[in-house]
C-alpha cells in the first residue's frame, strides 16, 4: 500500500522560474541553478570537473484547462564553472528544448522531484493554478518563491484525487498488488471482458466495509479507491493477454496496436466518471433522497441533461413546484474548466451544485464558482487540500445530503 509521497520520491523542491531560467535568449543554455541550496546534492550526486550527469526525466506543463503536455527525455547536472578550476562549484540542472520546456515561461510554478527509481519528474504549470495547489499540498511545500524552496515530503496517506494526479502524469501510484487476492475472484466473476461499470461498482461495494449512511464521505472516497483497484488489477490481466498475442497478422501491426492503446486509456478515463455516478446514486439511494438522472427525455432547457436532479425532472418541469425544493447536482471526478457546463444546465435554479474529487482547487477558481452561485460538494478527505476560507465554504456529501433531506424528509 503506498501511504505517501516520500514511498515514491525520495525528495522535491519548487520556485517560481525567473527568466534566466526560462528565456533561452536571456542565458547561454537551458539550465537552473539554485537546487544546492536546498540540499539537493544528496539526490542528485556532486560530479567532477570532467563529470556529467545524466537523468531520464518524465516532463509535463500542466494547466487548469487543457490535458498536460508530457515528454520523456534527460537532464543533465553539473558544474558550470568547471572550465574554470581557480572558481568554486556552481551546479546546474541543464535541460533540452522539447514539447514541454518550449511552453515554459518566467513566473511559471516549477516543481523537480527525485523518484527511488533514480528517475526525474519535472514539472511545470503557471503560478496560481489548481495544478500548483495540488502540487503544493502532495509535496508539502508551504510558501514559495523565486529560490528553490525544499519539500517537506507529508507523511500522511495519499488521496484517491492525489492518486489520480499522479497517475496522469506517468508516475505509478496505485499499488495494484492490494487487488490481486480479488484478482481470482473478479476472472471468476467476468472470465471473458470487463463488465459494465455499473457491476464494477457493485463488486467495489461488496468487497469493501464502508457505511454510507453513518459517513458519505467516506464512503465514497473508498469505494472510489477500491475500486480503481480492482479495475486496474483486472485491466493488467487482460491488457498482458492481449500484449502476449500481438497486433495482426504478424503481431507488429502499429496502427492496430496504436488504436488498442487508445481504446485502454479512453476507458480509463470514462470509467472513472460513470463509476462516480453509480457510487452516487447509490448514496442517493441509502439515504431514500429523491432523484433522477439526466438522460433520454429526462432534460432540462436546451436538452441539458443535468448528472442529478432532485426530487425528478416532472417537479423541475412543474412551474408550481416551489423552487427552493429543487436541487441540480452536476458530477465531475475532475472540474478545470468543465465545472462551467454546470451553471446552464438547469435555467429556473439560481443556485446549483457540483460535487468533486479534485484536490486543491485554486482561489481564483472557487472565487469564480462563488460569484456564479456554484456550491462545490468534495467529500470530507479531500478539504484538507484547499486553504481555510475555502473550507469554511465547501460542503461535504453529508452536507448536501441534509440540505436535500431537510426539503425532502416526508417524500
Amino acid at each position: 500500500m503506498l501511504d505517501s509521497v516520500s514511498e515514491i520520491f525520495e525528495g522535491a523542491a519548487a520556485k517560481y522560474l525567473s527568466v534566466v531560467d526560462s528565456d533561452s535568449s536571456r542565458s547561454n543554455q537551458h539550465e537552473i541553478g539554485g537546487l544546492p541550496s536546498v540540499g539537493f546534492k544528496r539526490y542528485l550526486g556532486t560530479p567532477g570537473k570532467s563529470d556529467e550527469y545524466r537523468f531520464p526525466s518524465l516532463m509535463a506543463y500542466l494547466t487548469d484547462e487543457e490535458e498536460a503536455e508530457l515528454c520523456q527525455d534527460s537532464v543533465t547536472w553539473y558544474d558550470s564553472r568547471r572550465k574554470n578550476p581557480k572558481r568554486s562549484p556552481e551546479y546546474r540542472l541543464y535541460y533540452k528544448s522539447n514539447a514541454v520546456t518550449d511552453q515554459i515561461q518566467p513566473t511559471d510554478f516549477f516543481l523537480v522531484a527525485k523518484k527511488r527509481d533514480g528517475s526525474l519528474l519535472l514539472l511545470f504549470t503557471p503560478a496560481g493554478s489548481s495544478v500548483e495547489f495540488q502540487l503544493r499540498h502532495l509535496f508539502g511545500l508551504s510558501d514559495v518563491d523565486k529560490d528553490f524552496t525544499s519539500a517537506s515530503m507529508p507523511t500522511q496517506t495519499l488521496i484517491l484525487p492525489i492518486k489520480m494526479l499522479l497517475e496522469d502524469l506517468g508516475v505509478q501510484a496505485f499499488d495494484e498488488t492490494e487487488a490481486q487476492n480479488d484478482l481470482d475472484m473478479l476472472l471468476a466473476r467476468f472470465p471473458d471482458k470487463l463488465p459494465k461499470t455499473s457491476e464494477f461498482s457493485a463488486v467495489a461495494r461488496e468487497v469493501t466495509n464502508f457505511d454510507c449512511v453513518t459517513d458519505p464521505d467516506v464512503a465514497l472516497l473508498g469505494w472510489m479507491e477500491r475500486e480503481e483497484a480492482l479495475f486496474r488489477a483486472y485491466e493488467r490481466h487482460i491488457v498482458s493477454e492481449r500484449l502476449r498475442f500481438g497486433f495482426g497478422p504478424a503481431g507488429d501491426d502499429v496502427d492496430e496496436f496504436i488504436t488498442f492503446s487508445l481504446s485502454v486509456q479512453n476507458r480509463r478515463k470514462s470509467r472513472v466518471g460513470h463509476a462516480f455516478e453509480n457510487h452516487l446514486g447509490f448514496v442517493f439511494c441509502e439515504h431514500r433522497l429523491p432523484f433522477e438522472k439526466g438522460g433520454g427525455s429526462r432534460v432540462t432547457e436546451n436538452k441539458a441533461k443535468p448528472d442529478f436532479l432532485f426530487p425528478d425532472f416532472k417537479a423541475y418541469h412543474d412551474s408550481s413546484y416551489p423552487i427552493s425544493k429543487i436541487f441540480l447536482l452536476g458530477a465531475k471526478t475532475t472540474c478545470k474548466d468543465r465545472w462551467r457546463q454546470v451553471l446552464s444546465e438547469g435555467d429556473r435554479l439560481d443556485r446549483k451544485f457540483l460535487v468533486t474529487l479534485e484536490a486543491g482547487i485554486s482561489t481564483t477558481q472557487t472565487d469564480e464558482m462563488r460569484a456564479k452561485n456554484l456550491q462545490l460538494v468534495i467529500p470530507t478527505g479531500v478539504h484538507g487540500s484547499f486553504n481555510e476560507d475555502q473550507k469554511r465554504w465547501l460542503y461535504s456529501m453529508s452536507d448536501f445530503i441534509e440540505k436535500v433531506r431537510a426539503v425532502h424528509s416526508s417524500s
